[in-house]
């Protein structure tokens, strides 16, 4: 049987050579399909819930398997804000403790539909609500709720907010001024990148110091280069409470225009994890005991996670202040990215896309003394309530009770 499969092997020509590669072809990629699909969960499924934000707006994301139309059934008024999602069902376990303006929540299946119940801490309302495709390395789907608090008490007691230790002085900001020197950076029409950045950073610094509540201090004054690992140490040396880099994005489509704000990504977390432990004396670098390696490991893994989550509330709320000053936003505002300048595991840091320096709009915003100057007062206004509110957490809901 072999002799003569060979000899009929022997008689294939090109169109059977060529069919039997392609069917090879097809079967690669459906397994490499369905391999995706069970890696994120089968499709049609709510994987997990996000929370993000504080007692006066939160968003609430649901990682989805497929497109999907929401329907409100309770709107809010009556404690709770409930949601119906067609064509989509809940994994198993999706409930618990909220967080920001939800108290609790639960998924459940509902006749071909998943029904969402957010139990609310205190009155709000839905502000908005959309779906986001895959796109930008995400390959699966969000649907996004944003509550906005009404002032309304909950009928159900709530904790009252921790509130923060007193601090012996006033918090550090770094400000990170972008390219500089050899380094350009993006070009305009009328203008380089970096002494956009240049002058923003001093705007910035001269609007929290005003405040007389901060320490400021700037990675360049002055049109030099200072290498990226340089500026995240600057921060680090000196204890910084928040780093903000500021930079100007450019385009091949002049049209593209608005501000977006980069936050540190899961993979670039890894990145920075792994760059930090190179050293010999990395737990003497974050004060960490230094005697267990494995303890310490795990304590610059909840640094990191913390920071993270720093990193996050702060841009959000900085995203809330830019939109209430009617400045120009991407469509996707928040971003993640592995940015070397974000990489610090201790210090809470952003990196903010001003506007689009190649377009003709955004490029007169950025060049315009008093537009940037108010731009920057909105970024001032950002910082100064990220500091004034206790930091609620952003949680990373289902991870636990779906794994």
């Amino acid at each position: 049987m072999l002799g003569r499969w060979r000899n009929n092997l022997g008689r294939w020509g090109v169109r059977e050579w060529a069919m039997t590669g392609l069917a090879l072809v097809v079967i690669c990629v459906v397994v490499f399909t369905a391999g995706r699909g069970l890696a994120f969960g089968s499709d049609g499924e709510i994987v997990r819930l996000r929370f993000g934000g504080d007692a006066q707006r939160t968003r609430v994301v649901l990682d989805l398997g497929r497109s999907t139309r929401g329907q409100v059934v309770e709107d809010g008024s009556a404690g709770r804000v409930i949601l119906s999602l067609e064509g989509v069902s809940p994994m198993r376990g999706l409930e618990g403790s909220g967080s920001g303006l939800v108290r609790g929540y639960e998924v459940s299946a509902a006749a071909g539909a998943s029904r969402v119940r957010l139990d609310l801490a205190r009155g709000a309302e839905i502000e908005r609500r959309f779906l986001l495709p895959p796109g930008d390395g995400v390959d699966y789907y969000r649907y996004v709720i944003d509550l906005k608090a009404t002032g309304a008490a909950a009928t159900t007691p709530v904790a009252p907010p921790r509130r923060e230790p007193a601090r012996a002085e006033k918090p550090l900001i770094v400000i990170d001024a972008g390219h500089g020197g050899r380094d350009p950076g993006a070009q305009g029409e009328h203008a380089q990148e970096k002494a956009v950045t240049l002058a923003a950073a001093r705007e910035l610094k001269t609007a929290l110091e005003r405040t007389g509540r901060y320490r400021v201090r700037l990675t360049r004054d002055g049109d030099v280069y200072v290498v990226h690992g340089r500026r995240v140490q600057i921060a680090r040396d000196a204890g910084a409470d928040l780093f903000i880099s500021l930079h100007a994005d450019a385009g091949s489509d002049p049209a593209l225009r608005g501000a977006s704000v980069y936050t540190l990504s899961e993979q670039g977390a890894g990145r920075a994890v792994r760059e930090f432990t190179k050293g010999d004396d990395w737990q003497r670098d974050l004060r960490l005991p230094g005697r267990d390696p494995s303890v310490d490991r795990i304590l610059l893994d909840m640094t990191q996670r913390a920071t993270q989550n720093r990193s996050a509330q702060f841009a959000r709320v900085l995203l809330t202040h830019l939109e209430g000053a009617d400045h120009p936003l991407l469509r996707r505002s928040h971003r993640d990215a592995g940015l070397a300048v974000l990489l610090a595991p201790d210090v809470p840091a952003i990196l903010l896309e001003m506007g689009f320096i190649t377009n003709p709009e955004d490029e007169q915003l950025l060049t315009d003394e008093r537009a940037r100057r108010r731009l920057m007062r909105s970024v001032a206004e950002g910082i100064d309530r990220y500091f004034r509110q206790p930091a609620a957490p952003v949680m990373i809901a289902g991870e636990v009770a779906g794994g």
